[in-house]
């Protein structure tokens, strides 16, 4: 059972009926792309645990996922452990990991770099205590993805403004303040994968945002190999194996983010336990042969896996996630023809005169483009400036 129906379980759906596995998708939302490629689909909510129990239970499945689908996550959490069916964690862990809050009172009491952080129900509260802050600080739904209501502030008198804009994307009423902690270089935002508890694959990538977007905190790009520093990508590696020791954490498919930042520091920011939006297994696969959307099949269903390794990567890629700078009718795409041979995949999701919005957050997406350059150093030019050569025209 796939919870949601995104375009990105598109090759989840594939790969699993080239293992001969029958697809279950579920969502309220009938029209969503996946619904047509699974063998069956049920109109129900994927943040009602209950709800989707019953049906997993009437259905008798044998395996439940929500991948790169955050609000189902807990949920497939909550079926896996009443059921006993294979899943990462326990529901327990997986609370603590999908809730920013907990999150980073977790890692706080574990010893992890964290910035100062708390969470609140009240606005009131929160403007109360803006002393505990070291400002700027950054403003988040505690439970949601895809950068959806994510603000800096730069002083306590734009604290409510940014509150209220997290409030609207929160799907339980919470949010969090944290220190706005100055990355060095870039973050990173990839998937890894564990088995029995051991963190096989490791990746890390150059995140990268478009400072002119609507919301400039919803990710832009991203390239492999990451320019973290060797000590840093160690250190962050062995964080993460000490996070799921501690969390009891088995096999399966995360989504990291993590960076270093100008105080010398590493820091885990997220991790979740399934695979990231934006096709971010997809390119590993393409970038490194991981391997990681057959596995994560694999394990969601109990089956022997493949073996794993950290990943050695086949040149120098990078995926630019398609979005426009204002909300229009769609005109064309246009990549300039010097970069045209380094393209090696184009997956548009929209057709000339259709609506888009503006980049908000990563559901505004409107495609991808994959491309392989000649050298790191090519790549990292060609990433400062991305709209100089790959641009959106609207109507």
């Amino acid at each position: 059972m796939l919870l949601g129906g995104l375009r990105y379980l598109l090759p989840v759906i594939e790969t699993a009926h080239r293992l001969g596995i029958y697809v279950i998708t579920v969502d309220y939302i009938p029209d969503n792309i996946a619904h047509k490629y699974s063998d069956e689909y049920h109109n129900v909510s994927i943040i009602d645990k209950e709800a989707v129990l019953t049906l997993a239970q009437d259905l008798g499945i044998d395996g439940i996922m929500s991948f790169a689908v955050d609000p189902g996550v807990t949920t497939a959490a909550y079926v896996a452990e009443k059921m006993n069916l294979p899943f990462q964690g326990s529901y327990d862990a997986v609370k603590i990991l999908q809730n920013k809050d907990l999150f980073r009172k977790f890692l706080a009491e574990n010893g992890f770099n964290v910035p100062n952080a708390r969470g609140y129900n009240s606005i009131a509260d929160a403007l109360a205590d803006t002393d505990y802050f070291n400002w700027p600080v950054i403003v988040k739904p505690v439970d949601s993805a895809g950068s959806k209501g994510v603000s800096k502030v730069d002083n306590p008198e734009n604290l409510e403004k940014a509150i209220e804009t997290a409030l609207k994307e929160s799907h339980n009423g919470r949010f969090i303040i944290e220190d706005f902690l100055e990355k060095e270089g870039h973050s990173s935002d990839t998937d890894s994968f564990s088995i029995d508890g051991q963190l096989v694959f490791c990746s890390f990538s150059d995140q990268r945002f478009d400072s002119k977007a609507e919301n400039p905190y919803t990710p832009a790009a991203y390239s492999w190999p990451s320019t973290m520093p060797q000590w840093a990508q160690t250190e962050l590696r062995s964080e993460i194996q000490r996070l799921i020791t501690l969390l009891n954490l088995k096999t399966g498919i995360y989504n990291i983010e993590t960076r270093l930042c100008t105080n010398g520091k590493t820091y885990i920011m997220e991790v979740s336990p399934r695979g990231g939006g934006n096709r971010l297994a997809e390119m590993l696969d393409i970038a490194a042969d991981a391997g990681l959307i057959e596995n994560t099949v694999r394990a969601a269903v109990g089956m022997e896996l493949k073996e794993m390794t950290d990943p050695h990567y086949n040149g120098n890629m990078a995926e630019i996630i398609l979005h426009a700078e204002d909300s229009g009718l769609f005109e064309n795409l246009e990549i300039s023809p010097e970069v045209t041979p380094f393209v090696t995949q184009i997956d548009l999701w929209v057709k000339q005169n259709d609506s888009v919005e503006k980049f908000t957050g990563a559901n505004n997406t409107i495609g991808t483009i994959v491309v392989k350059f000649p050298s790191n150093k090519i790549l990292g030019n060609m990433m400062q400036n991305i709209s100089s050569w790959c641009r959106i025209n609207l109507k």
